[in-house]
């Protein structure tokens, strides 16, 4: 544990150096709460989409490197705004006229489409935690609603009532002037409608902490802060949560960092310590266009789990976070084949490699090993040539290949193939393009189709690479890359490829001879 411990206080590693710079927060006492607390915040306006999910993860990054460096015990709160009035009928959920009705009603309050919760926001609650608990995921959850409503929150509320001119100082220099006229950090609830109300304060009661407004109808009201009869407007709501919670770090997009000053001075305002920040690049669709939880563009976490594991969802957010990375289906393949070229790397390192190497994040100090004998883009090709609809196909060439594997000693492989057939049928399979050889090509091809019925020597992947390699060479392909590009786009029907000779090596020596030669008859081409 010395070493380990020795090698992440130098460690150039993200999470490492977020948790070092957490480290100095207390470098003078321990917390007096006695521990050090992690918050990850959710706003429940539609279905918890894959940046949810990446905000928890990368956050428990940090939490599992501040462990390897501080005996200070850690708490993860993810924290639900589910008082957040709807706005908008999320686009991507049933019975949506039904719940038009409900507009700007706490999302608690709001009748759930789906029928199976209390609400609408029980039901989106429901299913963060539900994602969450996939990925085993050690956290608190905590609801706005039963944050106001038991009392919880009402010192800080009280707090803010009197100190409302200073909170109102910080956000009304971030408001365009029409809006500062009707702005209020309070948002009351209608004791009869049930909606948050967007309304101007008539006065803030700062001796019996009470507030004085009109509805919409011009009927004056007086209500308590406290108990779940108001809350607080976005912005003044991460400072006062902050406070109220005493939060030592919290994550956020890009979009929130703007913000940051308001929220850390209406935290200091209100009696806290601002946390420690990490802000990270949006996640982007096919398009470009920022992943939203209301649209429900881009890939979900479910998708994701359709055609790969979770630990190659997990090793794809660890990676250069702050970076904005398109996340799509076709990023999929080359993060399973990473993760596990860095789970095969981790065995062999010394601590300071390891902790630098991706999976130490992903598993903590138990970082399993990989038995993916065959790639992931392997299985894919394999897929394809073999036009396999299932993954009992696909082992028998694994079988062949590597002869002490099965689905029994290799769960990961297994599955693997599994998810192959699944992403080569949706998503390989209709975009395959085969072509035909031209005069050249076909020449080289015929040559190595007949010097791989010849071959009696081991089928093995250098071997046959080093055959592949000489047949590009001798037929005056410069770059050899053209020769490899000319075995795909003919043989394969894609621009790229697995290295060839570890493709013969698993599809046949013989059989690839035969693929080579329907493919120069053009058997393969459309």
């Amino acid at each position: 544990m010395t070493d380990l411990r020795d090698a992440a206080m130098s460690s150039k590693a993200w999470p490492f150096e977020e948790a070092r710079r957490l480290l100095k927060r207390y470098e003078k006492a321990p917390p007096e709460k006695g521990y050090v607390l992690f918050e990850t915040g959710y706003g429940p306006s539609g279905l918890p989409h894959i940046g949810t999910f990446g905000e928890v993860l990368r956050t428990t990054m940090i939490r599992r490197a501040f462990e390897v460096i501080s005996d200070i015990p850690t708490r993860l709160i993810c924290f639900s705004d589910d008082v957040d009035g709807m706005r908008k009928v999320p686009g991507n959920v049933p019975n949506r006229e039904a719940l038009a009705e409900h507009l700007q009603k706490p999302l608690t309050s709001v009748p759930d489409p789906f029928g199976t919760h209390e609400s609408f926001g029980h039901h989106n609650n429901a299913m963060l935690r539900r994602f969450l608990d996939t990925f085993g995921f050690e956290y608190e959850f905590y609801s706005a609603t039963e944050f106001y409503k038991s009392g919880r929150f009402d010192e800080v509320l009280k707090r803010a009532v009197e100190r409302y001119d200073d909170v109102m100082k910080v956000m009304l220099k971030s408001l365009r002037e029409e809006r500062q006229q009707t702005y209020s950090i309070f948002l009351p609830i209608h004791p009869e409608t049930g909606r948050v109300m967007y309304v101007p304060m008539k006065e803030v009661n700062a001796r019996d902490h009470t507030i004085t407004f009109d509805d919409e109808d011009g009927r004056e009201w007086v209500l308590p802060v406290t108990g779940g009869n108001v809350k607080l407007q976005w912005k003044p709501d991460f400072g006062a949560r902050w406070a109220a919670l005493d939060v030592d770090f919290e994550m956020y997009g890009k979009d929130h960092s703007t913000n940051t000053p308001i929220y850390d001075r209406i935290c200091e305002i209100l009696g806290g310590r601002k946390p420690e920040h990490f802000t990270y690049e949006l996640f982007l669709d096919e398009n470009g266009q920022k992943i939203s939880k209301s649209t429900g563009n881009g890939i979900s976490i479910d998708e994701w789990l359709t055609y790969a594991s979770t630990e190659s969802l997990s090793y794809f957010m660890y990676l250069k976070p702050k970076t904005a990375k398109r996340m799509h289906f076709d990023v999929i393949p080359k993060a399973v084949d990473e993760y596990h070229q860095q789970l095969r790397a981790y065995a062999g390192q010394d601590a300071a490699a390891r902790v630098n190497n991706p999976v130490f994040h992903i598993h903590g100090a138990d970082v399993p090993e990989s038995n993916m004998v065959v790639s992931f883009a392997m299985l894919l090709n394999l897929a394809s040539v073999a036009h396999a609809e299932d993954k009992e196909a696909l082992w028998g060439f694994i079988r062949r290949y590597a002869p002490e594997a099965s689905p029994e000693t290799h769960p990961d492989l297994d599955d693997a193939a599994g998810f192959a057939i699944r992403y080569y049928n949706d998503f390989v399979k209709p975009h395959r393009q085969f072509r035909r050889a031209d005069e050249k090509e076909a020449a080289a091809m015929a040559d190595l189709a007949a010097r791989l019925r010849a071959y009696d020597g081991e089928v093995e992947d250098e071997a046959l690479q080093t055959m592949v390699f000489a047949v590009g060479k001798e037929h005056g392909f410069e770059p050899l890359r053209d020769w490899f590009k000319a075995l795909y786009e003919v043989c394969l029907g894609a621009s790229q490829g697995p290295r060839f000779g570890g493709f013969i090596a698993l599809y046949g020596v013989t059989e690839t001879a035969d693929l080579i030669d329907a493919a120069l008859k053009g058997q393969l081409a459309s």
